[in-house]
């Protein structure tokens, strides 16, 4: 009997390659992207989202090869000068104290390396600082211990606090949800100005690359880009700020812009603190009246 072993390696690769599928479409099934959070036991960066996370997650990984590189490069040259030049095989130690190519070499190499991560770090600085043109604006405020938020544009504004423990629901986060998300359309680029109330805190959200400090009488701005897709992005203050510094977190609401725009004619009766059910009329914080919406 003739074996073909080209046959046979065909015939188990597209095995494997069906479990490894099978094997994905359940995992991704079971794991649906609804939320960008910290995960039990996770030893990596969140899923970045946007081009800012996006850039800064690639120059992270690249950052992590090269360190890899060099740490290899000097755990294998300890081993060795420990091994050639142990006390056994060389009982006269020698004198040698300067050696002009090794001197050249370690000075330049490190400012070469220097030069190369300086190159997608600038890019990635520049990207951040520059000011592009945006889609909506929102002010943050912190304060102890909450955030909150102002879209100057819609003229509400609106405190965020973590929901207590009791009071969660089934599909609710213990210490990351919130009773007011900011919520925002899907596919915007929006820029955060932040400031704060009393002690400095930080605006942070992992996935979107996002982390600002929050310090009274100052405004400090960033723009973020949140991609397509109905998603939260959960955050909290990284900045030790008090006593209840870890019950302040923050949630991003990304919906569709239809939906979102339903949102805001509720939030706009709803934060004015005016009982009105009628979805058809706003509120005008300055001027405490009611409008139709056209």
């Amino acid at each position: 009997m003739t074996i073909n072993f080209q046959t046979v390696f065909t015939s188990w690769k597209k095995k494997l390659d069906a479990i490894i599928c099978g094997f994905l479409l359940i995992f991704h099934y079971t794991n649906p992207a609804i939320a960008s959070e910290p995960k039990p036991w996770q030893m990596d960066l969140q899923e970045p989202a946007g081009i800012i996370a996006t850039k800064a997650t690639d120059l992270h990984n690249f950052l992590l090869i090269v360190i890899t590189l060099i740490s290899v490069f000097v755990l294998g040259l300890l081993v060795y000068v420990s091994i050639k030049f142990r006390e056994k095989p060389n009982v006269k130690p020698s004198k040698t104290s300067h050696n002009t190519l090794v001197e050249i070499i370690w000075t330049v190499v490190p400012v070469l390396i220097l030069v190369v991560i300086a190159v997608p770090s600038f890019k990635l600085l520049y990207l951040t600082e520059a000011d592009k043109p945006v889609d909506m604006v929102v002010k943050v405020t912190g304060a102890q211990w909450y955030w909150n938020y102002e879209y100057p544009d819609e003229e509400i504004s609106f405190d965020s606090y973590i929901i207590a423990e009791e009071d969660l629901k089934d599909d609710q986060k213990r210490m990351l949800d919130v009773d007011n998300p900011l919520v925002v359309p899907e596919g915007t680029r929006i820029k955060f100005l932040i400031t704060g109330n009393d002690v400095m805190h930080s605006f942070f959200v992992p996935s979107l690359a996002l982390q600002v400090y929050s310090i009274a009488g100052r405004v400090n701005e960033i723009w973020t880009e949140v991609p397509l897709g109905k998603k939260k992005y959960y955050g909290q203050c990284n900045q030790i700020c008090g006593v209840n510094h870890a019950y302040m977190p923050i949630v991003i609401k990304a919906v569709p812009k239809d939906e979102y725009e339903e949102w805001l004619k509720k939030a706009k009766v709803k934060f004015a603190n005016i009982q009105n059910k009628d979805n058809k009329k706003i509120a005008l914080l300055d001027s405490k009246k009611i409008k139709e919406i056209k």
